[in-house]
């Protein structure tokens, strides 16, 4: 069990290694950083002034292991458009986008784990239909044109939600049907699978033998083993939630690390883009290996090794 957490974490460092390198390189490789900085009107001069303010004219190997070095201790720079260190920048903003992220993955597991159920025990009935056509949809129907929809129907045509903003709780509402929605399918079908393998178990035959209630079977014997994969499933979804933010936080104005990501992309701010994808690269890895900590932890071979 130690070695294999060793070896994750290992894996771990190098895929965010690799991440921040690539990512700092297509930075410089999308164009010339100075003369986006700089503006179309700059002249020559202008140009190769601001190059030399903010390092561009040495190599970018050199950049990069100065970058990664002061990344590494917490200072990711300052920010060229908002005058403010990158590292308080990002987490002001951060609450906003973990708020959502935990609100999503809750309505995807709450919504997904009773219907991926229900499916199960009644297969090829509504309800399993019912699932499998959400199941679908959740996977066709993009984030952006969902979140349109809700913020047409709810907040404009009945007035019930607020379209945009992070004032209150009835804020984060249609923001989390959206971002929930998206990890709704996987979770559904997972379940489903596992209760239709967990049912069809002999030790599901003999609960019931014994005179075991309905109730108690499905949800004590069958679900309880179920939902361990999707547990882990539900881990991942969740760094694929935080770091898929960006479109839910632009179309509701939840001023997050995703709107934030945003502004910063049309802005040129070179060292608040370069900290969000490092910092959303780590949360997608740091939930995937504890991912497969869980499953390694649950499973009695990798325990006794």
């Amino acid at each position: 069990m130690l070695n294999f957490i060793l070896k994750r974490l290992m894996l771990a460092a190098i895929v965010a290694l690799t991440v921040s390198f690539i990512s700092f390189s297509l930075m410089f490789l999308s164009g010339d950083p100075a003369a986006a900085l700089a503006g179309e009107t700059a002249s020559g001069e202008d140009i190769e002034a601001i190059r030399a303010l903010y390092g561009f004219d040495r190599p970018m190997l050199v950049q990069y292991w100065e970058w990664l070095g002061s990344a590494l201790s917490g200072d990711f720079g300052q920010s060229y458009y908002f005058k403010l260190p990158v590292a308080s920048l990002i987490a002001d903003r951060l609450g906003v986008t973990m708020t959502l992220g935990v609100c999503g993955i809750s309505f995807a597991l709450l919504t997904a784990v009773p219907l991926g159920v229900a499916a199960a025990i009644r297969p090829n009935s509504f309800i399993d239909r019912l699932s499998l056509f959400l199941s679908v949809a959740g996977q066709a129907m993009p984030s952006f044109w969902f979140g349109l929809i809700l913020i047409v129907v709810f907040s404009i045509k009945l007035g019930l939600l607020p379209p945009s903003g992070a004032n209150s709780w009835r804020h984060f509402i249609m923001p989390t049907i959206v971002l929930g929605y998206y990890a709704m399918p996987a979770i559904m079908r997972l379940t489903r699978a596992g209760m239709l393998d967990v049912l069809s178990s002999d030790y599901i035959r003999t609960a019931r033998a014994k005179g075991a209630s309905e109730t108690r079977v499905l949800f004590k014997h069958g679900l309880r083993n179920a939902i361990i994969p999707v547990v882990s499933l539900a881990a991942v979804q969740m760094g694929f939630m935080l770091g898929g933010s960006i479109v839910v936080e632009s179309i509701f104005a939840l001023h997050g690390a995703g709107f934030l990501a945003w502004e910063s992309i049309g802005r040129n701010d070179l060292p608040t883009v370069q900290a969000l994808i490092l910092i959303f690269a780590m949360f997608y890895i740091v939930f995937t290996f504890l991912a497969d900590v869980l499953n390694a932890w649950l499973d009695p071979r990798m325990r006794s090794s």
